[in-house]
């Protein structure tokens, strides 16, 4: 029960308010349950009405949740507060970041002159330069890319895909377990999440068709890589779930190839598939650096135009400056190699981690990406039993809607001697874990 913070208020907009103040000044902590609204009401003199009104409209924002009998909790990815990961603990190695090795990110050098223009980018927001690099990264997995546009980011450039699409109330389909950063951005724009359970080839089928037919008005995927489980997808599924969109035409689907390689093989793709209306974003924070805030993306004519009308009225353009940097990373032989290192190294530093897992018997996912997903009993155990020994990983209750407890695991800059240490660690941590629960 919430007994260290007073609500306040004798309206429903000044008691949502008050509990917004509370969650964002971190006094109503994620779990916290809120007084129950009869309670509430006699306490602060108010109806009944007046409290449910207050707790609707905090529901509705991704404030709080209700539990049926279990009554009205702060969310554990409450959209008003802002949310950035924890500190490491000194001493640790952290292994929850989800960010690449910056042994493998290329020193950024912007341009060293820019010269200054009379007004604004508006009228000519993208770099032609910039233009034909996306669109050739793109076209490589057959993603039509006659258009395309720029964004500072993907989650940037999501949010405003969908809040030009879709308004407070409208169910949006989305991985699960998914990207934690986008599970909260749904809820922080007021939209409905529909779960989609993932398999190690993306979204499952019968669950995409399931959310379909419940009304989704939008659905956003990982075409490869997805996080955090590594699944990608293959070409037998990519053509079961575009059959299925296609059935449902309105339906706006964004993916977020968020992991596009810059080289390599074609990978499959909703976005190659003759849908009527989708969008590919793809950012470059993974593979030429953590700090370089742009996306590309492609998409149909309207999903475009509606992108770019809502960021004229806002940002207006991506800084020619950023644009300029992007350009020279692209075509710099230096940093292509350096990236093409990077993807080998990756790929053995996850495989080795699977490995060393499998041999202690302990399954685990991570066929793509910079991560490994490993379901556990309890989560808790498992973070704070590795914590003590000297790892700190994420709890996969960031990531998670409805799917089974896990942990995940940042393998980017994880050796192999580690990742069999690491192994080690984690088989005796679930063993303690095993001993409580049947002791």
């Amino acid at each position: 029960m919430a007994t260290q913070y007073s609500i306040q208020g004798t309206t429903a907009k000044g008691i949502a308010a008050s509990v917004e103040r509370g969650v964002t000044e971190g006094e109503l902590a994620p779990g916290v349950a809120l007084p129950p609204v009869r309670r509430l009401a006699e306490e602060l003199g108010v109806s009944a009405g007046t409290v449910a009104t207050a707790y609707k409209e905090l529901r509705r924002r991704g404030l709080v949740v209700t539990h049926g009998r279990g009554g009205t909790v702060v969310a554990e990815a409450a959209s008003a507060a802002s949310r950035r990961p924890p500190r490491v603990p000194p001493g640790l190695v952290d292994l929850a970041s989800g960010l690449p090795d910056p042994a493998f990110l290329p020193v950024l050098r912007p341009p060293s002159e820019i010269r200054p223009v009379y007004g604004s980018h508006r009228a000519a927001p993208r770099l032609t330069a910039l233009e034909d690099l996306t669109r050739a990264w793109f076209a490589r997995d057959g993603v039509p890319a006659e258009r395309v546009t720029f964004a500072h980011g993907a989650l940037d450039c999501i949010a405003r895909l969908l809040s030009v699409e879709l308004r407070p109330g409208d169910a949006v389909a989305v991985e699960d377990p998914g990207f934690h950063h986008l599970l909260d951005l749904v809820t922080a724009l007021g939209l409905r999440m529909v779960p989609v359970a993932v398999d190690e080839e993306g979204m499952t089928p019968d669950a995409l068709r399931t959310a379909l037919r419940a009304g989704v008005r939008a659905l956003v995927c990982s075409p490869r890589a997805q996080c955090p489980t590594g699944a990608s997808f293959t070409p037998r599924r990519r053509d079961e779930l575009a059959a299925m969109v296609r059935e449902f035409p309105e339906v706006l689907v964004v993916e977020d190839d968020y992991n596009a390689q810059l080289a390599g093989p074609e990978a499959p793709t909703l976005a190659a598939s003759g849908l009527e209306r989708w969008a590919q974003v793809r950012t470059v924070s993974k593979r030429l650096g953590v700090d370089l805030r742009w996306a590309g993306l492609a998409g149909d004519p309207v999903t475009l135009a509606r992108h770019d009308g809502r960021m004229l009225m806002t940002s207006g353009w991506v800084s020619h400056i950023l644009q300029e940097t992007v350009v020279g990373l692209f075509s710099d032989p230096a940093v292509a190699r350096l990236v093409a290192a990077g993807e080998v190294a990756y790929a053995e530093r996850r495989q080795a981690l699977i490995g060393a897992l499998g041999s202690c018997g302990i399954r685990s996912a991570g066929a793509n990406g910079l991560n490994v997903w490993v379901p556990v009993r309890d989560e808790s155990a498992v973070v704070n039993g590795l914590r003590t020994r000297g790892w700190w990983v994420a709890a996969g209750a960031r990531f998670r809607i409805a799917s089974p407890t896990a942990v995940r695991i940042t393998t980017s800059a994880l050796d192999v001697a580690a990742a069999r240490r690491l192994a080690s660690d984690f088989a005796e941590v679930l063993g303690e874990a095993q001993a409580t629960y049947e002791g």
